[in-house]
Order: structure tokens, then sequence, then C-alpha cells
């Protein structure tokens, strides 16, 4: 054999030799990857786990299979409801009703307790109550000295409306909180809107990015002032969590329990007049508070009414009523007695239907 020949069978075996060590390191490697995967199932198995797809991967935060995190119902994540109720499995009153209102909910305002509750968490229409979310947008997005313009796309709106609102004229926005939750204006709803987002449609992102910030699961919305009932819907129980956060607000609790308002106003008589359509004002309800009316053909009559006695803070929330204003009361009168053990309160006469 000559000395070439000897160097290259040398070479073939030094490359024989490292493909050998190449295989007992795959096979070293392969047996590890096995006996880590059987520890990792066996003490899955031993925390009471052995369901594979809950296990997670190497510093993963979020486990194959877990739940969705809760979704508004425009699909934007879900917070923590603004204000916690409880005790709405148990609520201590059972008050029943000839004619019971569609869905409904009773709660004190400054605890979070349930006292009675029907459907409470049954989406439904709510027509004007869906000016709840505007107040409140309203006032986080503008101080009292705000000047709104009034444009015609505002003020060509169907339903109840202030009606005197100066196309092409810039107005003071305290007037128009007045206009949206007095007579329950449309107009000063879609002006408010205007002036806050620059357009309604923009506004009604807001509202609905608003409503999954303050937790509220079931609520949905279509139009700033709830004129239109598609795609425009609530529940009792989110309704509750809105009454509370708008009464935390200074202005707004300030307007809603005006009965009637007579405020200055850059129009002909300088001055606009406007009357509260919140039954529990009209017919001298002793306490009351405010809130809010709706009313349409799909929503049928609706109360979100809140009153204070002797430092008792409630709201009575009734959707889809025959008589909102009487069921309201009927709850309220309920509670501030055989709850919290009250002196019955001498009242005038309502009219049937109130």
């Amino acid at each position: 054999m000559s000395w070439f020949d000897d160097i290259a069978a040398r070479r073939a075996e030094r490359r024989r030799i490292e493909r050998r060590r190449r295989r007992t390191r795959i096979a070293v490697a392969a047996a590890v990857i096995l006996a880590a995967a059987v520890a990792a199932v066996a003490v899955m198995r031993s925390n009471g786990s052995g369901d594979g797809h809950r296990a997670a991967t190497a510093g993963s935060r979020i486990a194959v299979g877990a739940p969705p995190a809760a979704r508004s119902q425009t699909g934007l994540p879900l917070a923590r409801p603004a204000f916690a109720l409880h005790g709405l499995a148990h609520p201590p009153l059972h008050v029943y009703f000839a004619k019971p209102p569609r869905a409904g909910l009773l709660v004190n305002l400054t605890t979070g307790q349930v006292l009675w509750a029907l459907h409470p968490t049954q989406r439904v229409r709510i027509a004007s109550l869906t000016k709840l979310m505007t107040a409140w947008l309203a006032v986080q997005h503008t101080t009292p000295r705000t000047r709104v313009f009034i444009r015609r796309s505002a003020v060509d709106v169907e339903g109840s409306k202030v009606g005197v609102l100066p196309v092409g004229r810039r107005v003071p926005i305290e007037p128009l909180l007045y206009g949206l939750l007095l007579p329950s204006g449309n107009d000063a709803a879609n002006a408010i809107a205007q002036n806050v987002a620059g357009s309604k449609g923009r506004f009604v992102r807001l509202m609905n990015e608003e409503a999954a910030h303050l937790g509220l699961g079931c609520t949905r919305y279509s139009t700033p002032s709830g004129v239109v009932d598609r795609g425009n819907y609530s529940c009792a129980e989110d309704l509750a969590v809105l009454a509370h956060v708008d009464m935390s607000s200074r202005r707004i609790d300030r307007v809603v329990r005006t009965y009637i308002a007579n405020l200055r106003f850059p129009i002909r008589s300088h001055h606009l007049w406007l009357e509260n359509d919140n039954p529990l004002l009209i017919y001298h309800y002793r306490g009351t508070t405010g809130l809010k009316t709706g009313f349409t053909a799909a929503a049928g009559r609706c109360l979100v009414g809140t009153a204070e006695r002797h430092g008792v803070r409630l709201a009575a929330i009734v959707l889809h009523s025959p008589s909102p204003g009487t069921q309201a009361r009927r709850l309220l009168n309920a509670a501030f007695t055989q709850v919290y053990g009250q002196r019955p309160v001498r009242e005038p006469a309502w009219p049937p239907g109130a």
C-alpha cells in the first residue's frame, strides 16, 4: 500500500468514528428529552391536572385551552364592573306585579346590595336610557364652560327634542345636558356627540369603548340618543352600574334632580324652559334624586329612578313596564320600609298607568 492509499484509509476511518459519535450524541439527547417529557406528565398528574391541553409551555403566561378573556358586546376586552353588585342570587325583597316589567332591579347605590331582581341580565332594548352613557361621556370630555356648535344634522332627528337649538351657533353645554336628561332631547344628544367626537359614528364607538371599560357586559350602543333600537340594548344589571357611575358626577346629579329648569340660552327669548319627564319627580315622590326615562315601541316604557331617604340611596330599574313610575315607587317604598325599617311616607295619589 502506498503512502497515498494509507492516508486515504486513515481519513475514511476518522469519518466513520465521527459519524458514530454524532449518532451517539443524538441518541443521548433524545433520551434526555423523553425523560423530561415523562417527568412533566408525572408532575402534571400529581397536581390533578392530567388533561394535557391545560399544560403551559415553558415561559408562557397563558395556558393552552384556558377560557378566553371576557369580552364586551362589541368584542372589546371587558373590565371589572365599575360598581360591584352583590346578593343577586338571594335578594331580600319579594315584590310581585300583576303585569310585571320585562326586567328590573332594585339596588342600594352605596353598598351595591341587590334588594329585588327580575331577569337582571336579560338583554333588552333601552330607548333613551342610552342617554345615561351620553351624559357620562359629556361630563368626562367637557367642562361647564364648553360651548357646542349646533349643526343642522343634529337637530334633524325624530322623536323627543329640545326643539329650539339654534343651528349655526355655539351654545353652552350645560343647558344641553338639561335638554338631554329632562325632556330627553335627541337633538341635544346629537349635538353633544358631534362636539365630543366629531361625528355621531365616532361617538358611538366611544360609547362602546366606555361600556367595556366600565364592565358593562350586556350593553351595546348604536346611537347617542337611543332613538334607534336596532343594535342598541342593555340589561338591568348594567344599568344599575351606570346609574351609580352617573350619580357620582356632580354635574349629572345636579341636572337629574331638577323638575323644572329655567336656563339662559342664546335664543330669541334668552331663556330655555325645560321640564323633567321622570314620573317620580312629576308626582312628587319623597326623596327623588333622578334619573332617566325611556320609550320606543320596541323598548316599551323604561325608567331608572333614584331616591334617597335618611342616607339610604336606592335605584329602581324597570324595563318595558306598563306603569314604570308606579312600579318603581312600589319597589322603593318596599325597600325603605321593609329592608331599612323606615316609617312609611304619606304620598299623594298617582294616576293609573303613571
